[in-house]
């Protein structure tokens, strides 16, 4: 079994939210990490919106790359730029890849507005997981 990590700024959106996509393509060819460079904790409306998909992300943690660097990882996933820029060093020779979606918690407007907002980074982050595990034949 292969191991991935998907890295973002704080592990409550875009991270969380790539984390239940990865384990729902994948089924059981991964084992997936989500981490950040900060813990921000699960951020609500990501598991509101990972629940209308039928993806139960309550459960789910915000965790520090740093418990993670002994890890050998065969995927490394950056999901924000700062995250990318930031990271600690991550040793092994995984292969990395780096896609900057938008950040759904910075939405401002009514409550519907910042839920489309999570919801159009939700089909963002859907269709890159779906596409990199068929790519990867995972």
């Amino acid at each position: 079994m292969k191991n991935l990590i998907i890295l973002c700024t704080g592990n409550s959106c875009r991270s969380q939210i790539a984390d239940g996509y990865f384990k729902h393509f994948a089924n059981d060819q991964l084992r997936v990490y989500s981490a950040g460079i900060e813990t921000h904790g699960v951020n609500p409306r990501a598991i509101q919106v990972m629940s209308e998909e039928g993806i139960d992300l309550s459960g789910n943690t915000s965790n520090n790359i740093t418990e993670y660097l002994n890890v050998p990882f065969d995927y490394i996933i950056t999901v924000c730029d700062h995250a990318q820029e930031n990271c600690p060093y991550i040793p092994g020779d995984g292969e990395r890849v780096h896609y900057n979606f938008p950040d759904p918690a910075k939405a401002t407007g009514t409550e519907e507005e910042i839920l489309a907002s999570f919801r159009a980074t939700r089909q963002m982050i859907k269709d890159f997981a779906k596409a990199f595990v068929a790519e990867r034949g995972l």
